[in-house]
């Protein structure tokens, strides 16, 4: 008998209408960069994560928005400081480390779940009677400050000797329609940055920490499958608001120090 809602055959968008090329993933070549400058903090500078990629949408039927871009989040975090002999403070995501969630958003904390609405996503407004073209780009490092002093001292005396950090990232390239919340992966990448510096408190302010071990980050894959969102990377909280700043000493019970928002 045919359509009879003829608009409704139209509307569908599916995978194999979307055109995903030049995709492209990297971590910026050379080392990360480290900053002595301040009596209170040593700040350190990865290399940029970037990646892109060129899309064409079909035509977009009345009544329907589709948002095209990235969203990312963190499978596992390791972020170690370490002073002296008296313990490390580490930065954690409870919910990560004990297992009850496979990832945590890593949205700039406004655009859930997109990690960024600038040139990490375009929307696209039906009705629209042509395929578009258009390309979206996103790009992300770690730029901290770690505390020379025990971060729970009331003492300004420099004691850190290592940090050590270790995270993991998948990023996906989603077409999602906001009218019907349809999602269509179309690209899955995973990346991982790794940090290890050697401190010697002892130094003058400029000289105390080196780099150690790798100083070139591995690339990152683009997977040939689609691998799923996990729920968690879709919502509230993000990474940012969820991890907590804990003090572990040698001796005693650990610390809260900072606690998620």
């Amino acid at each position: 008998m045919g359509c009879l809602q003829s608009v409704a055959c139209k509307a569908r968008v599916r995978r194999e209408h979307i055109v995903v090329s030049d995709v492209s993933a990297c971590i910026e070549p050379g080392a990360t960069a480290l900053e002595e400058t301040s009596p209170i903090v040593l700040r350190y500078r990865t290399p940029y994560f970037r990646a892109a990629a060129r899309v064409l949408m079909p035509p977009i039927p009345r009544r329907h928005t589709w948002v095209v871009g990235w969203i990312q989040a963190c499978n596992h975090m390791e972020f170690y400081n370490t002073y002296s002999d008296l313990g490390m403070s580490s930065w954690e995501l409870p919910d990560l480390r004990e297992g009850r969630v496979k990832a945590i958003s890593d949205s700039d904390g406004v655009s859930y779940p997109w990690y960024g609405n600038t040139t990490e996503t375009v929307t696209l407004i039906g009705p629209t009677n042509k395929v578009s073209r258009f390309s979206v780009s996103m790009n992300d490092n770690f730029y901290p400050s770690v505390t020379w002093a025990v971060p729970v001292s009331d003492s300004n005396v420099p004691l850190l000797t290592r940090i050590k950090r270790d995270q993991s990232f998948t990023t996906w390239l989603v077409a999602m329609n906001m009218t019907t919340k349809e999602k269509i992966i179309l690209q899955t990448i995973k990346w991982r940055m790794r940090v290890d510096i050697e401190v010697d408190p002892m130094q003058l302010l400029g000289k105390r920490a080196r780099l150690v071990g790798r100083t070139q980050q591995e690339q990152p894959k683009i997977l040939s499958r689609m691998e799923p969102i996990p729920p968690n990377a879709l919502v509230k909280p993000n990474a940012n608001d969820a991890q907590v700043l804990m003090w572990r000493p040698k001796r005693g019970p650990p610390l809260v120090v900072i606690p998620p928002k």
